[in-house]
């Protein structure tokens, strides 16, 4: 469980790093990013490439990319 949330936390914070901005919440909003993004890259994106705590790393760094995308035009459509 640690594991997970610690790669979940990691994930989150590469996707934002390769977006440019961050998710709200900082480490928190990271590791919330990085586990549903893990799950979308691996619902659309059937596991391929290493596994890390039971994340499938690319899968799960393009799935937090696209939910970062998401999440920063709809707080940026809010403002």
């Amino acid at each position: 469980m640690i594991w997970s949330i610690i790669v979940g936390g990691l994930i989150g914070w590469v996707a934002g790093l390769i977006m440019g901005r961050d998710i709200p919440g900082g480490v928190i909003g990271n590791i919330i990013a990085g586990f549903i993004g893990s799950w979308l890259g691996n619902m659309f994106f059937s596991g391929f490439g290493p596994e890390m705590g039971g994340f499938f790393i690319i899968p799960s760094l393009i799935g937090a990319i696209v939910l970062i995308a998401v999440v920063s035009f709809v707080l940026g459509q809010r403002r």
